[in-house]
Order: C-alpha cells, then structure tokens, then sequence
C-alpha cells in the first residue's frame, strides 16, 4: 500500500475518543503495511460509521452488520483482549 492511502488511513482512524483513537490505530499500525488493498479498503469504509456504533461493537455489545466489518473488529478485540 502507498504512503499516501496509510498516512490517509492513520488521519482518518483518529476518532473522537481516545479508546477508539487508540484502538483503530493500533489496528493499522499492526496491520497497514501488510494488508492487502481490498481489506484496508474495508477498513476505509469501516471508519465511516458513527463511534457509538464502533464502540458497541467493540465492546461487544452488538455485532456490525457486515461480516468483513466484524472481522475487522474481531481483530480489534482480540488484540486489545477485549
């Protein structure tokens, strides 16, 4: 992936908190470089929805309504061992 779509991708999975800042972030940091284009493109789309709805989902609290949404938030909780 280029330096401009994972500079883009770190701007935009900054969040309006902390946690989820800190969350996302991390998923990309561990992940951005090594990615493939079709699951960072998810990863896009994923950081279009509202952080109330990330942060049930991340919590557990509900499940995202896209199976490659939530595989992306799997990897986010199990990461953070949540």
């Amino acid at each position: 992936m280029t330096d401009a779509v994972l500079k883009r991708l770190r701007w935009r999975a900054r969040r309006g908190t902390r946690e989820l800042d800190a969350l996302f972030s991390g998923w990309l940091d561990a992940h951005g470089d090594t990615a493939e284009a079709d699951t960072l493109q998810v990863f896009e789309s994923l950081l279009d929805v509202q952080d109330p709805d990330l942060w049930d989902w991340v919590m557990g609290h509900a499940r995202a309504p896209r199976a490659d949404w939530q595989a992306i938030i799997d990897d986010i909780r199990a990461r953070a061992r949540l």
